[in-house]
């Protein structure tokens, strides 16, 4: 009972970078933005949050200056693809790539570097309830934000005038635009935010799933959250559920290993992307109900002179 308590919390904390990402990424495609840069913007806040934690030895200053530098790359990427019109997947993979290599080379003197002792959080009372206490109640503080974010997100899309104005952008842009609405404003505004969203996840990452800094620590996470959009058909709520499935693989692989199952390592550790593809051509068996649950302008450019 206690590994299983344990295996729950670890799926837990796994979950929540996938879950902050996702939604980030969520908010972009609601928009009408598909962003493939998601794995290059969560190596860049993760080595800028390491560095910020660091340096000024709180984490919360971590998680701040990872979602400064997410917000600013989503910022170019943004400018890039709804002022200047560029091709939204050559521009999305130039900042994955752009990512991976840039973090590589400002965080090659953190290599080998960790941060001080962690905190132990536990939530008063609960914390001490058996099973339920070291499953759910002694995890970082980011895990329960997350959850309260997704909420957030679910309400902001359907219950007010900004997240229809949102989801109208990503839907039909042209009659957004001819009811008033600043169709490129919303979208950068989207982008940026999941742009900050996808550096929290990335400080997450290092400041507090690890924490260390590697080069590549990323490890295809940025594409997971990627394709938690399609798994959650763009609703919030699902992006919760994809992303503890995904990280309760992860997690089950390691607990495998402990556990003594005479398996090849390799094989253990490509579990979570397997299951990835295995849940996309599930998906993707019914291509009505994607199309119909997909925003329609989807990684389409704007022109408002049109």
């Amino acid at each position: 009972m206690n590994e299983l308590a344990l295996l729950v919390a670890a799926t837990l904390s796994a979950g929540t970078p996938l879950a902050i990402a996702g939604l980030g990424l969520l908010l972009n495609e609601r928009a009408g933005v598909l962003n493939l840069g998601a794995e290059g913007m969560l190596l860049i806040s993760a080595v800028a949050g390491f560095a910020a934690a660091y340096h000024g030895g709180s984490e919360w200053l971590g998680f701040a200056a990872g979602a400064a530098a997410g917000a600013a790359v989503a910022a170019v990427f943004g400018w890039l693809v709804v002022w200047l019109n560029t091709n939204q997947y050559a521009t999305g993979l130039a900042v994955s790539l752009f990512g991976s290599g840039f973090s590589a080379f400002v965080g090659i003197d953190y290599v080998g570097r960790q941060l001080g002792e962690k905190t132990a959080h536990a939530v008063p009372v609960l914390a001490d309830v058996p099973f339920l206490g070291p499953a759910l109640f002694r995890q970082h503080p980011m895990v329960y934000v997350a959850v309260a974010l997704v909420a957030a997100a679910a309400f902001f899309l359907y219950r007010t005038r900004a997240g229809l104005v949102l989801r109208a952008v990503g839907e039909s842009p042209q009659s957004a635009h001819a009811l008033g609405y600043g169709v490129r404003r919303i979208r950068l505004a989207a982008v940026v935010t999941g742009g900050a969203l996808c550096g929290v996840a990335g400080a997450f990452l290092s400041v507090v799933y690890t924490p260390l800094w590697v080069e590549g620590m990323v490890a295809g996470r940025g594409w997971i959250a990627l394709a938690l959009t399609v798994f959650a058909t763009w609703r919030p709520g699902r992006i919760l559920l994809g992303a503890y499935l995904f990280g309760g693989v992860t997690m089950l692989q390691l607990h495998l290993q402990a556990q003594g199952v005479q398996m090849p390592s390799q094989f253990m550790a490509m579990l979570p992307y397997v299951a990835t593809v295995v849940v996309l051509v599930l998906i993707s068996r019914n291509p009505l109900w994607i199309r119909l649950n997909m925003p329609a302008s989807l990684g389409k450019p704007f022109f408002p002179g049109a």
